[in-house]
């Protein structure tokens, strides 16, 4: 059972849907159920082969623990052989109801900033029942094992991409950037606009995404003058379609354990510029992308002016070696092999070390 706390269009959503897609060539049959959900993530999940049930709209199940989704939540558990909870709400519910034979796994795709009131009086007892902890970026690994998950339980968690084999779509300025998330604060979809301002006759720029931010940002936008440079496309199962072939990528986020359209960019040669924070330096080191100061629309002016004007230069070979090593087939095969040892049906030796 694979019980995810938000379904929505999504980074954490999509790497979740892709991995049980994939995991069926691996012989992992997945039952998909959700706390929160929205048409558009039900829409999504449909998308990928998954009819889910949901709790129903209680509100941010993402960060908050319900004892009654949980009591819901075990008596849809039956006889499946492994719980992999996404989100602290789902995991947390999981350890909660499962019964204690079955072993429980938990992902956090974001580093943890409760929203309202903190829960890490709850997450305590709950990680004592976890059997493995998949922790995308170095924030959210620094707090697992603050809340007590073992360190050998502490797994570097991965998500799939796909569409390295991407062709733009007809139409297109050749000149382009691009950006790709949710419009939500932490995105920075904000700080790339004010950048937008200081960079001398920007190219069209593609906002691929939707979320809380758009109206404020639509707002800003006009405030700028931009509106001939910045295009609002919405939420895009293909960002590939136009990522490719685009003159930079950014990634102006505040916070980011790892950036899938960064590594989807990387994979298709495009050079990205990207914020210092979390986890995008692992992600952007060794010359793979640039990386300039988060909150800083000038520097981050600069960066994309240097690619434009063909002064910033990435080591696009490496990125793409990068890239290729997120591949929906071999992140299945490794989450395949620790479903497997859990569920003493597989060699501990095959279980990757934290």
């Amino acid at each position: 059972m694979r019980a995810i706390g938000v379904l929505e269009p999504g980074g954490a959503q999509l790497s979740a849907l892709r991995l049980s897609r994939t995991l069926r060539a691996h012989g992992v049959d997945s039952r998909i159920v959700a706390g929160d959900a929205t048409p558009a993530g039900l829409d999504l999940a449909r998308a990928h082969g998954f009819e889910v049930e949901h709790f129903g709209d209680v509100g941010d199940l993402q960060w908050r623990p319900c004892p009654e989704f949980a009591a819901w939540l075990g008596e849809r558990i039956g006889d499946a052989d492994l719980v992999h909870g996404h989100m602290f709400g789902a995991w947390w519910a999981a350890a909660t109801a499962a019964p204690p034979d079955v072993p429980i796994v938990a992902s956090e795709h974001n580093a943890v900033a409760w929203p309202r009131a903190g829960h890490d009086d709850a997450a305590v007892p709950a990680a004592r029942r976890l059997a493995c902890f998949f922790a995308h970026g170095p924030a959210t690994r620094a707090w697992a094992r603050g809340i007590g998950v073992p360190d050998e339980r502490v797994v570097a968690g991965e998500s799939p991409i796909e569409g390295l084999d991407g062709r733009p779509q007809s139409g297109l300025p050749a000149q382009r950037i691009t950006f790709a998330g949710r419009l939500h604060p932490d995105k920075g979809a904000d700080v790339l606009l004010d950048a937008l301002e200081l960079v001398a006759d920007p190219p069209a720029t593609f906002l691929l995404g939707d979320g809380e931010q758009r109206a404020e940002l639509e707002h800003r936008v006009a405030a700028l003058g931009l509106q001939d440079v910045v295009r609002f496309s919405g939420w895009q199962p293909h960002p590939e379609r136009f990522i490719a072939g685009a003159s930079v990528h950014v990634v102006p986020s505040r916070r980011e354990a790892w950036s899938q359209s960064a590594a989807l960019a990387m994979g298709l040669g495009v050079p990205v510029v990207g914020t210092c924070v979390e986890g995008l330096p692992e992600t952007l080191g060794g010359r793979r992308g640039m990386l300039v100061a988060p909150e800083d629309p000038r520097a981050l002016a600069a960066a994309i002016g240097d690619v434009l004007a063909g002064r910033g230069h990435a080591d696009l070979e490496a990125a793409r070696a990068y890239a290729r090593e997120f591949t929906p087939e071999r992140i299945a095969g490794r989450y395949a092999a620790v479903y497997r040892t859990l569920a003493g049906r597989g060699d501990a030796a095959a279980r990757p070390a934290a």
